[in-house]
């Protein structure tokens, strides 16, 4: 049985195009399977929060306000209609014996495992005054916390534009992911070719995009199952086809590797990757969290690590000093120095937990 839930209010302002009675739909279907049938949730319309807040109604019966007025609450029965009043009047509700009041700014920060951050959650009044600044609020919301540093320092402010363009367009998640493989093609078709320079501008377009579609679907609540595989599937199995094009585009520059460094080359890099990521799937499985989130080494670590972004730093850097051979083995090398510090890691996760120590996040 899928809980009830009573809109209060009315407000035609929208942000990412949705208005707040059509977020609280695409939000309440999202977590519909995390919400136990009982009592009716009240969702204030003049208001817009983070779906954390809606977890926090769902654990115990209360009442979440802004500056003392309800914006979203499961209460009982004897509670509702006061709460409902104060909500149309736009007034602060009166404390009562139990009623629990959260006041959103008094409360802290909460982790979210998925995103691999700890903040606090929004929740602001929506007008067309408040929407630019909530737009920026709800998309940096959307971003991971711990991730390589191309995407935590340079994408954001070219994603979070071209994000806001999606909208305007009537873009979906799934279209911008599909626009964004074709250019991750042509890189790959770029590389085969030794047209490297051409294969970086469409990769950067690409691994673009790769931020754009994510942020996209969560700002606007259009996250589907079959949209994080389509995304997630790209992302794992290109990045060995871009190094095995560019190792093979090597002769057009006169800078062909030799066959037995060129099989080294590959052997580290399909090696490498795949070791790591089993490494990262044994640490989830053990302990339940991200080797990036154990300790805050680890999520510096992560910045850095052989993934496609750093690895396409130091193919760019290679290519400006004329030497993409150099950037191609370079990036080996490193896929194996990376490799093995997730390795010492998960050695050393075990025998904390062998011990009889937990392993959990710094973030928690």
């Amino acid at each position: 049985m899928r809980p009830t839930f009573e809109l209060v209010g009315r407000n035609d302002t929208r942000l990412w195009g949705l208005t707040p009675a059509e977020r609280w739909t695409r939000l309440a279907a999202q977590h519909a399977e995390k919400l136990a049938a009982g009592e009716p949730i009240l969702v204030n319309l003049d208001y817009v929060f983070h779906g954390a807040w809606l977890s926090r109604v769902t654990k115990e019966l209360s009442v979440v306000t802004h500056a003392g007025i309800p914006v979203l609450a499961r209460v009982a029965p004897e509670h509702r209609d006061a709460v409902r009043r104060a909500m149309s009047e736009g007034a602060p509700i009166d404390a009562r014996p139990g009623l629990v009041i959260i006041e959103a700014a008094d409360a802290g920060e909460v982790v979210d495992v998925e995103l691999r951050k700890r903040e606090r959650p929004f929740l602001e009044p929506l007008t067309p005054a408040t929407r630019p600044a909530l737009e920026r609020a709800s998309y940096y919301a959307s971003y991971k916390g711990v991730t390589d540093l191309l995407t935590k320092y340079l994408w954001p402010k070219w994603a979070f534009a071209l994000t806001r363009l999606a909208v305007r367009l009537g873009l979906s998640p799934n279209a911008v992911t599909t626009i964004g493989a074709a250019f991750c093609v042509l890189a790959g078709v770029a590389f085969w070719h030794g047209w490297f320079w051409s294969g970086i501008a469409a990769g950067l377009v690409f691994m673009v995009l790769d931020t754009v579609d994510g942020k996209l679907a969560r700002c606007t609540l259009t996250a589907s199952k079959w949209g994080n595989a389509f995304d997630h599937g790209i992302d794992l199995i290109h990045p060995l086809f871009w190094w095995w094009a560019w190792a093979e585009g090597l002769p057009e520059h006169g800078r062909a590797l030799s066959p037995d460094t060129f099989a080294a080359v590959m052997i580290a890099l399909v090696a490498g990757y795949v070791v790591q990521r089993l490494i990262e799937g044994a640490f989830i499985l053990k302990f339940d969290i991200h080797i990036h989130v154990w300790r805050r080494a680890d999520s510096t670590f992560r910045l850095v690590t052989a993934r496609r972004n750093p690895n396409m730093v130091i193919l760019l850097a290679a290519l400006i000093a004329a030497r993409p051979d150099v950037g191609i083995v370079a990036v080996a090398v490193w896929t194996v120095i990376s490799c093995l510090f997730h390795l010492v890691r998960l050695a050393q996760a075990w025998g904390v937990d062998a011990s009889g120590r937990p392993v959990e996040s710094w973030l928690a």
